[in-house]
Protein backbone atom coordinates (compact mmCIF):
# COMPACT_ATOMS: atom_id res chain seq x y z
CA UNK A 1 0.00 0.00 0.00
CA UNK A 2 1.31 3.50 -0.46
CA UNK A 3 1.62 5.96 2.45
CA UNK A 4 -1.99 6.70 3.71
CA UNK A 5 -3.91 9.48 2.00
CA UNK A 6 -4.59 11.55 4.85
CA UNK A 7 -0.73 11.74 5.59
CA UNK A 8 0.22 12.60 2.41
CA UNK A 9 -2.73 15.21 2.37
CA UNK A 10 -1.01 16.53 5.48
CA UNK A 11 2.45 16.98 4.44
CA UNK A 12 2.78 20.70 3.58
CA UNK A 13 1.75 21.29 6.82
CA UNK A 14 3.93 18.42 8.66
CA UNK A 15 6.71 19.91 6.68
CA UNK A 16 5.99 23.46 8.18
CA UNK A 17 6.30 22.51 11.61
CA UNK A 18 9.03 20.36 10.66
CA UNK A 19 11.17 23.87 9.12
CA UNK A 20 9.94 25.47 12.07
CA UNK A 21 11.39 22.97 14.24
CA UNK A 22 15.10 23.48 12.01
CA UNK A 23 14.80 27.21 12.07
CA UNK A 24 14.89 26.68 16.46
CA UNK A 25 17.19 23.83 17.39
CA UNK A 26 18.00 23.43 20.64
CA UNK A 27 20.35 21.48 22.54
CA UNK A 28 20.52 18.23 24.66
CA UNK A 29 17.96 18.59 27.64
CA UNK A 30 17.61 22.22 26.71
CA UNK A 31 14.42 21.71 24.56
CA UNK A 32 11.96 24.22 25.90
CA UNK A 33 10.90 25.87 22.96
CA UNK A 34 10.45 22.55 21.25
CA UNK A 35 8.49 21.02 24.11
CA UNK A 36 6.68 23.58 23.99
CA UNK A 37 5.69 23.83 20.41
CA UNK A 38 5.12 19.56 20.55
CA UNK A 39 2.44 20.13 23.37
CA UNK A 40 0.97 22.88 22.09
CA UNK A 41 0.23 20.65 19.10
CA UNK A 42 -0.89 17.37 21.09
CA UNK A 43 -3.33 19.15 22.92
CA UNK A 44 -4.70 20.82 19.55
CA UNK A 45 -5.32 17.22 18.21
CA UNK A 46 -7.43 16.43 21.38
CA UNK A 47 -4.54 13.63 22.95
CA UNK A 48 -6.59 12.21 25.89
CA UNK A 49 -3.28 13.41 27.58
CA UNK A 50 -0.16 15.56 27.28
CA UNK A 51 2.59 15.34 29.86
CA UNK A 52 5.53 17.34 30.33
CA UNK A 53 8.56 17.89 32.26
CA UNK A 54 9.71 14.06 32.00
CA UNK A 55 13.49 13.95 31.60
CA UNK A 56 13.56 17.97 31.40
CA UNK A 57 11.98 18.83 28.85
CA UNK A 58 10.81 15.58 27.45
CA UNK A 59 6.84 15.70 26.69
CA UNK A 60 4.69 12.59 26.36
CA UNK A 61 0.99 12.33 24.54
CA UNK A 62 -1.58 9.76 25.50
CA UNK A 63 -4.52 8.65 22.62
CA UNK A 64 -6.76 5.81 23.06
CA UNK A 65 -8.46 4.11 20.32
CA UNK A 66 -12.11 3.96 20.02
CA UNK A 67 -12.06 0.37 21.85
CA UNK A 68 -9.26 0.20 24.48
CA UNK A 69 -10.51 -3.79 25.89
CA UNK A 70 -7.51 -5.08 24.30
CA UNK A 71 -5.37 -3.41 27.40
CA UNK A 72 -2.58 -3.05 24.66
CA UNK A 73 -0.13 0.13 24.98
CA UNK A 74 2.13 0.37 22.60
CA UNK A 75 5.09 3.49 22.85
CA UNK A 76 6.29 5.43 19.67
CA UNK A 77 9.30 7.67 20.27
CA UNK A 78 11.04 9.96 18.32
CA UNK A 79 14.25 12.51 19.32
CA UNK A 80 14.11 16.22 19.63
CA UNK A 81 17.33 17.67 20.40
CA UNK A 82 19.88 19.08 17.91
CA UNK A 83 23.65 19.53 17.23
CA UNK A 84 26.35 21.84 17.96
CA UNK A 85 26.95 22.47 14.48
CA UNK A 86 27.23 25.90 12.28
CA UNK A 87 24.35 25.28 9.64
CA UNK A 88 26.09 25.48 6.17
CA UNK A 89 23.03 24.92 3.90
CA UNK A 90 21.81 28.65 3.00
CA UNK A 91 18.29 27.17 3.12
CA UNK A 92 15.24 29.78 3.21
CA UNK A 93 14.43 27.82 7.09
CA UNK A 94 17.94 27.18 7.56
CA UNK A 95 19.03 27.72 11.96
CA UNK A 96 18.37 31.13 13.41
CA UNK A 97 20.76 30.22 16.16
CA UNK A 98 24.39 30.29 15.62
CA UNK A 99 26.51 26.97 16.29
CA UNK A 100 23.10 24.92 16.59
CA UNK A 101 21.46 22.95 13.79
CA UNK A 102 19.28 19.72 13.35
CA UNK A 103 21.62 17.94 11.32
CA UNK A 104 20.55 14.73 12.32
CA UNK A 105 17.16 14.79 11.19
CA UNK A 106 15.34 14.72 15.06
CA UNK A 107 13.10 17.93 13.40
CA UNK A 108 11.78 15.58 10.51
CA UNK A 109 11.43 12.35 13.45
CA UNK A 110 9.59 14.80 15.79
CA UNK A 111 7.10 16.78 12.80
CA UNK A 112 6.43 13.10 11.82
CA UNK A 113 5.29 11.60 14.82
CA UNK A 114 3.23 14.98 15.38
CA UNK A 115 1.52 13.95 11.78
CA UNK A 116 1.51 10.24 13.02
CA UNK A 117 -0.41 11.65 16.48
CA UNK A 118 -2.75 13.90 14.79
CA UNK A 119 -4.03 11.47 12.25
CA UNK A 120 -4.68 8.71 15.79
CA UNK A 121 -6.23 11.21 17.52
CA UNK A 122 -8.53 12.19 14.42
CA UNK A 123 -9.44 8.58 13.25
CA UNK A 124 -8.72 6.11 16.39
CA UNK A 125 -9.01 3.48 14.60
CA UNK A 126 -7.29 1.00 16.85
CA UNK A 127 -8.40 -1.04 20.21
CA UNK A 128 -5.74 0.01 22.57
CA UNK A 129 -3.91 2.71 23.70
CA UNK A 130 -0.79 4.75 21.84
CA UNK A 131 1.77 6.84 23.65
CA UNK A 132 3.77 8.98 21.62
CA UNK A 133 7.05 9.51 23.11
CA UNK A 134 9.34 13.21 22.32
CA UNK A 135 12.45 12.61 23.77
CA UNK A 136 15.49 15.31 24.38
CA UNK A 137 19.01 14.82 24.92
CA UNK A 138 19.59 11.51 22.33
CA UNK A 139 22.96 13.68 21.11
CA UNK A 140 24.96 12.17 23.93
CA UNK A 141 22.88 13.47 26.67
CA UNK A 142 21.20 10.18 27.40
CA UNK A 143 18.07 11.33 27.63
CA UNK A 144 16.35 7.95 26.67
CA UNK A 145 17.70 6.44 30.25
CA UNK A 146 16.61 9.71 31.91
CA UNK A 147 12.96 9.10 30.42
CA UNK A 148 13.47 5.15 31.35
CA UNK A 149 14.67 5.92 34.99
CA UNK A 150 11.68 8.45 36.07
CA UNK A 151 9.25 5.66 34.95
CA UNK A 152 8.09 6.79 31.35
CA UNK A 153 7.22 2.61 30.94
CA UNK A 154 5.00 1.59 33.87
CA UNK A 155 3.68 5.17 34.41
CA UNK A 156 1.82 5.00 31.04
CA UNK A 157 2.16 0.82 31.04
CA UNK A 158 4.28 0.66 27.70
CA UNK A 159 4.10 -2.71 26.50
CA UNK A 160 6.26 -2.49 23.39
CA UNK A 161 8.23 0.41 22.09
CA UNK A 162 9.04 1.77 18.67
CA UNK A 163 11.28 4.23 16.96
CA UNK A 164 12.70 5.47 13.61
CA UNK A 165 15.85 7.50 12.00
CA UNK A 166 16.02 8.87 8.88
CA UNK A 167 18.88 7.38 6.83
CA UNK A 168 20.65 9.30 3.81
CA UNK A 169 21.95 7.10 1.02
CA UNK A 170 18.76 4.98 1.25
CA UNK A 171 15.68 5.67 -1.09
CA UNK A 172 13.52 7.75 -0.06
CA UNK A 173 10.63 6.74 2.04
CA UNK A 174 12.13 3.10 1.78
CA UNK A 175 12.59 1.30 4.68
CA UNK A 176 15.77 -1.03 6.74
CA UNK A 177 15.99 -3.08 9.58
CA UNK A 178 17.83 -6.29 11.28
CA UNK A 179 16.92 -8.06 14.06
CA UNK A 180 19.27 -8.62 16.91
CA UNK A 181 21.93 -6.03 17.86
CA UNK A 182 21.96 -2.76 15.62
CA UNK A 183 23.49 0.54 16.42
CA UNK A 184 26.84 -0.24 18.89
CA UNK A 185 27.86 0.73 22.62
CA UNK A 186 28.98 4.09 22.60
CA UNK A 187 31.96 4.90 25.09
CA UNK A 188 34.65 7.76 25.61
CA UNK A 189 37.97 7.96 26.84
CA UNK A 190 40.21 10.86 28.16
CA UNK A 191 43.92 10.12 28.29
CA UNK A 192 46.61 12.47 29.95
CA UNK A 193 49.96 11.99 29.00
CA UNK A 194 52.24 13.50 31.65
CA UNK A 195 55.85 13.83 30.99
CA UNK A 196 58.82 16.19 31.42
CA UNK A 197 58.33 18.77 29.06
CA UNK A 198 61.56 21.61 28.26
CA UNK A 199 63.24 23.08 25.39
CA UNK A 200 62.43 20.98 22.13
CA UNK A 201 66.60 21.83 21.19
CA UNK A 202 67.23 19.53 24.41
CA UNK A 203 65.06 16.25 24.18
CA UNK A 204 67.40 14.24 25.96
CA UNK A 205 66.59 16.35 28.99
CA UNK A 206 62.52 15.84 28.57
CA UNK A 207 60.62 12.48 28.62
CA UNK A 208 58.71 13.71 25.53
CA UNK A 209 54.91 13.44 26.18
CA UNK A 210 54.08 14.06 22.27
CA UNK A 211 56.05 11.11 21.36
CA UNK A 212 54.67 8.43 24.28
CA UNK A 213 51.01 9.70 22.79
CA UNK A 214 52.15 9.05 19.37
CA UNK A 215 52.74 5.77 20.60
CA UNK A 216 49.77 5.33 22.14
CA UNK A 217 47.96 6.42 19.22
CA UNK A 218 49.49 3.40 17.19
CA UNK A 219 49.05 0.96 19.56
CA UNK A 220 45.24 1.64 20.52
CA UNK A 221 45.37 0.36 16.87
CA UNK A 222 45.85 -3.32 17.80
CA UNK A 223 42.89 -3.73 19.72
CA UNK A 224 40.82 -3.99 16.30
CA UNK A 225 43.39 -5.44 14.57
CA UNK A 226 45.50 -8.07 17.19
CA UNK A 227 42.99 -8.30 20.08
CA UNK A 228 39.53 -8.70 18.56
CA UNK A 229 38.18 -11.62 16.90
CA UNK A 230 38.24 -10.20 12.67
CA UNK A 231 34.39 -11.89 12.70
CA UNK A 232 33.17 -9.15 15.77
CA UNK A 233 33.20 -5.45 14.71
CA UNK A 234 35.29 -2.87 17.42
CA UNK A 235 36.09 0.50 16.58
CA UNK A 236 38.69 2.79 18.43
CA UNK A 237 39.18 6.04 17.41
CA UNK A 238 41.34 8.85 18.77
CA UNK A 239 39.51 11.91 17.74
CA UNK A 240 41.37 15.02 19.55
CA UNK A 241 45.22 15.53 20.56
CA UNK A 242 46.46 18.61 22.67
CA UNK A 243 49.26 19.52 24.30
CA UNK A 244 49.40 22.41 27.10
CA UNK A 245 51.60 24.36 24.90
CA UNK A 246 51.29 25.91 21.23
CA UNK A 247 54.90 26.86 20.73
CA UNK A 248 57.16 25.71 18.21
CA UNK A 249 60.29 25.24 20.59
CA UNK A 250 58.82 23.87 23.75
CA UNK A 251 58.27 19.99 24.63
CA UNK A 252 55.20 20.01 26.47
CA UNK A 253 54.80 18.64 29.89
CA UNK A 254 51.07 16.85 28.92
CA UNK A 255 49.49 15.93 26.06
CA UNK A 256 45.81 15.11 26.45
CA UNK A 257 43.86 12.52 24.10
CA UNK A 258 40.13 12.05 23.56
CA UNK A 259 38.25 9.13 21.82
CA UNK A 260 35.45 6.78 21.30
CA UNK A 261 35.16 2.79 21.06
CA UNK A 262 32.19 1.11 19.56
CA UNK A 263 31.17 -2.19 20.04
CA UNK A 264 28.26 -4.85 19.70
CA UNK A 265 29.01 -7.18 22.14
CA UNK A 266 29.20 -7.24 25.70
CA UNK A 267 32.78 -9.48 26.04
CA UNK A 268 34.19 -7.30 23.54
CA UNK A 269 33.39 -4.33 24.82
CA UNK A 270 34.71 -5.60 28.24
CA UNK A 271 37.81 -7.07 26.25
CA UNK A 272 38.55 -3.13 24.57
CA UNK A 273 38.20 -1.18 27.76
CA UNK A 274 40.83 -3.52 29.54
CA UNK A 275 43.41 -3.66 26.46
CA UNK A 276 43.27 0.42 26.37
CA UNK A 277 43.69 0.77 29.86
CA UNK A 278 46.70 -1.66 30.23
CA UNK A 279 48.49 -0.28 26.64
CA UNK A 280 48.25 2.99 27.41
CA UNK A 281 49.17 2.62 31.02
CA UNK A 282 52.38 0.11 29.77
CA UNK A 283 53.58 2.35 27.28
CA UNK A 284 53.88 5.52 29.05
CA UNK A 285 55.67 3.40 31.47
CA UNK A 286 57.73 2.57 28.95
CA UNK A 287 58.76 5.93 28.11
CA UNK A 288 59.15 6.93 31.24
CA UNK A 289 55.71 8.84 31.33
CA UNK A 290 52.79 8.33 33.47
CA UNK A 291 49.09 8.19 32.08
CA UNK A 292 45.63 9.46 33.48
CA UNK A 293 42.94 7.13 31.77
CA UNK A 294 39.40 8.34 32.23
CA UNK A 295 37.40 5.69 30.74
CA UNK A 296 32.90 6.28 30.61
CA UNK A 297 30.83 3.64 28.93
CA UNK A 298 28.06 5.63 27.33
CA UNK A 299 25.45 3.97 25.52
CA UNK A 300 24.28 0.30 25.49
CA UNK A 301 24.16 -1.96 22.38
CA UNK A 302 20.53 -1.37 20.67
CA UNK A 303 19.38 -4.25 20.33
CA UNK A 304 15.70 -5.13 18.04
CA UNK A 305 13.95 -7.89 19.67
CA UNK A 306 13.02 -10.40 16.69
CA UNK A 307 9.27 -10.82 16.67
CA UNK A 308 8.88 -6.80 16.94
CA UNK A 309 11.42 -6.25 14.28
CA UNK A 310 9.25 -9.05 11.65
CA UNK A 311 6.30 -6.89 12.63
CA UNK A 312 7.92 -3.70 12.00
CA UNK A 313 9.22 -4.99 8.78
CA UNK A 314 5.65 -6.18 7.62
CA UNK A 315 4.37 -2.63 8.06
CA UNK A 316 7.35 -1.03 6.57
CA UNK A 317 6.55 -3.67 3.27
CA UNK A 318 2.88 -2.41 3.51
CA UNK A 319 3.49 0.88 3.64
CA UNK A 320 6.70 1.55 0.57
CA UNK A 321 6.64 -1.80 -0.94
CA UNK A 322 9.68 -2.95 0.84
CA UNK A 323 12.05 -3.09 3.55
CA UNK A 324 15.53 -3.76 3.55
CA UNK A 325 18.24 -5.85 5.43
CA UNK A 326 20.19 -2.93 7.25
CA UNK A 327 23.45 -3.11 7.82
CA UNK A 328 25.30 -2.96 11.56
CA UNK A 329 25.73 0.66 12.50
CA UNK A 330 28.63 1.35 14.68
CA UNK A 331 27.22 4.99 15.47
CA UNK A 332 25.45 4.90 19.42
CA UNK A 333 21.65 5.36 20.09
CA UNK A 334 20.13 5.98 23.36
CA UNK A 335 16.91 4.45 21.93
CA UNK A 336 18.73 1.26 23.12
CA UNK A 337 18.04 2.22 26.64
CA UNK A 338 13.41 1.91 25.76
CA UNK A 339 14.26 -1.23 24.14
CA UNK A 340 16.04 -2.82 27.33
CA UNK A 341 13.34 -1.83 28.86
CA UNK A 342 10.38 -2.61 26.82
CA UNK A 343 10.58 -5.30 23.72
CA UNK A 344 10.38 -3.45 20.28
CA UNK A 345 12.09 -2.12 17.12
CA UNK A 346 14.07 0.53 15.59
CA UNK A 347 13.82 0.74 11.74
CA UNK A 348 16.14 3.36 9.28
CA UNK A 349 14.02 5.90 6.81
CA UNK A 350 15.36 6.69 3.50
CA UNK A 351 16.44 10.18 2.88
CA UNK A 352 17.60 10.00 -0.79
CA UNK A 353 20.85 11.62 -1.65
CA UNK A 354 21.15 14.05 0.62
CA UNK A 355 24.40 14.94 2.93
CA UNK A 356 25.07 12.48 5.64
CA UNK A 357 23.62 13.29 9.18
CA UNK A 358 25.94 15.39 11.70
CA UNK A 359 27.45 17.16 8.20
CA UNK A 360 26.80 20.83 7.84
CA UNK A 361 25.22 20.74 5.30
CA UNK A 362 22.86 17.68 5.78
CA UNK A 363 18.98 19.06 6.13
CA UNK A 364 15.92 16.64 6.95
CA UNK A 365 14.50 15.50 3.23
CA UNK A 366 10.64 16.41 3.36
CA UNK A 367 9.85 13.92 1.08
CA UNK A 368 9.91 10.72 3.46
CA UNK A 369 7.16 12.54 5.26
CA UNK A 370 4.38 10.22 4.22
CA UNK A 371 6.01 7.13 4.45
CA UNK A 372 7.69 7.65 8.03
CA UNK A 373 4.69 9.04 9.68
CA UNK A 374 2.32 6.24 7.67
CA UNK A 375 4.67 3.86 8.97
CA UNK A 376 4.12 4.78 12.65
CA UNK A 377 0.70 4.78 12.62
CA UNK A 378 0.31 1.15 11.01
CA UNK A 379 2.39 -0.06 13.70
CA UNK A 380 -0.51 1.38 16.07
CA UNK A 381 -3.11 0.30 13.93
CA UNK A 382 -2.63 -3.12 12.58
CA UNK A 383 -0.93 -4.49 16.35
CA UNK A 384 -4.07 -3.25 17.66
CA UNK A 385 -6.32 -3.63 15.30
CA UNK A 386 -9.90 -1.97 16.13
CA UNK A 387 -13.43 -4.54 15.97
Amino acid sequence: MPAKNRLAEMQEEIAAWRRHLHQHPELMFDTAETGRFVAEKLREFGCDEVVTGIAKTGVVGVIRGKETGSGKVIGLRADMDALPITEATGLPHASKHPGKMHACGHDGHTAMLLGAAKYLAETRNFNGTVVVIFQPAEEGGGGGKVMVDEGLMERFGIQEVYGMHNWPGQPVGKFAIRPGPFFAAADQFDIVIEGKGGHAAKPHETVDSTVVAAHVVVALQTIASRNVDPTRQVVVSVTSIESDTKAHNVIPQRVHLRGTVRTLEEEVRDLAEARLKSLVTLTAEAFGAKAEIDYERGYPVMVNSPAETEFAAEVARAVSGQCDDAPLVMGGEDFAYMLNARPGAYILVGNGDTAPVHHPQYDFNDEAIPAGASWWVEIAERRMPAG
